[in-house]
């Protein structure tokens, strides 16, 4: 993946200008279509080596994260093995496990079946009834109409408010 910055202007988040010192915003996570993972470790193991890099959150956590989007953190299977709906909640779990304020999701419910997609949108507005900001992408009007407080569409590259 690479960041894009402006070609004008400044970004900027919680007094931090983004692009200079800041890559990206420290409360912030990410989903984004393809997630890299390292393919011959578990689940678990994957997510217990991206918490080691800031040392904020314990096994116990990784594991009680895994567990609230639908996956069994146990399971032995190796992340190369991974079925589509397997890799997008592991992607889901890593996103959530620090408790960060702002959550940016691509299409967060691709390859989900339709009991883990009532699982994650109910997860994400419990998120969102305690203050957290969630910005998603969707095609789904089911998931806008449930999660989102303001919508915009995409038209010839400019964000339009969408009246609702």
């Amino acid at each position: 993946m690479e960041f894009v910055f402006p070609d004008k202007g400044t970004i900027t988040v919680n007094g931090a200008e983004i692009g200079k010192r800041e890559r990206f915003p420290e409360d912030f996570r990410i989903i984004i279509d393809r997630s890299s993972y390292i393919a011959n470790k578990t689940g678990f193991q994957n997510l217990e080596e991206l918490a080691m890099i800031r040392g904020k959150i314990n096994d116990d956590k990784i594991f009680e994260e895994m567990k609230n989007v639908g996956f069994d953190p146990r399971t032995k299977q190796k992340v190369k093995h991974y079925s589509l709906g397997m890799k997008q909640k592991l992607a889901i779990a890593q996103a959530i496990m620090e408790d960060q304020q702002v959550l940016i999701l691509d299409e967060p419910f691709n390859a989900l079946d339709a009991e883990r997609v009532d699982r994650i949108r109910n997860l994400l507005f419990s998120f969102k009834n305690k203050g957290r900001t969630i910005l998603l992408t969707s095609h789904n009007q089911e998931d806008i109409n449930f999660l989102c407080g303001h919508v915009f569409r995409i038209n010839k590259y400019k964000l339009e408010p969408v009246e609702r």
